[in-house]
């Protein structure tokens, strides 16, 4: 492993807001345009970081990508319930893709679950066309759980969210 995952600093946000922003967008996951409230909200680490903890892998001085980790409940989580640690925005830049970095920002975030009192459970929603996302999960004992998936814009009928949730 040639990088190392930290807290995010508040010199690499902007960074890290636009890695995500273009994961989402390259990868197709968003189409409603540079103008879309969602890729705001992906932009906006230093909101997320005021109400969750925000993690980076990091190498050579420049962030590969990045993942929120909500530890229980708070503004942060989308479908966490009490017991339950959530994991959000995951995103790698596509040229740093293919050396772990994904995997190893969420195997730091279910070991922060691990040491939240009272937490029993990792859960996160991801898009149904995630498919390498998908794999990961899987590959590191998360389950899915299709009575949580859920819509975040019930306006649109096909954005309906999977979840998957690993029990600690």
């Amino acid at each position: 492993m040639d990088f190392v995952i930290r807290r995010a600093t508040a010199e690499e946000y902007d960074t890290l807001g636009e890695i995500t922003a273009h994961a989402y967008l390259g990868d197709g996951l968003l189409d409603f345009g540079d103008d879309d409230a969602y890729l705001h909200e992906l932009r906006a680490v230093a909101k997320r970081a005021a109400a969750a903890e925000v993690l980076v892998a990091a190498a050579d001085g420049g962030v590969l990508g990045g993942a929120t980790f909500v530890a229980s409940g708070g503004p942060m989580a989308d479908i966490a319930r009490p017991g339950e640690a959530e994991i959000r925005m995951l995103a790698v830049a596509r040229e740093a893709r293919g050396r772990g970095a994904g995997e190893a920002l969420v195997r730091a975030c279910v070991e922060r679950a691990r040491s939240v009192p009272g937490c029993v459970r990792v859960v996160l929603s991801t898009q149904r066309t995630m498919h390498g996302a998908h794999r990961l999960y899987e590959r590191l004992g998360f389950t899915r759980t299709p009575d949580r998936d859920w819509n975040p814009l019930p306006e649109l009928d096909d954005i309906t969210l999977l979840t998957y949730e690993l029990t600690l």
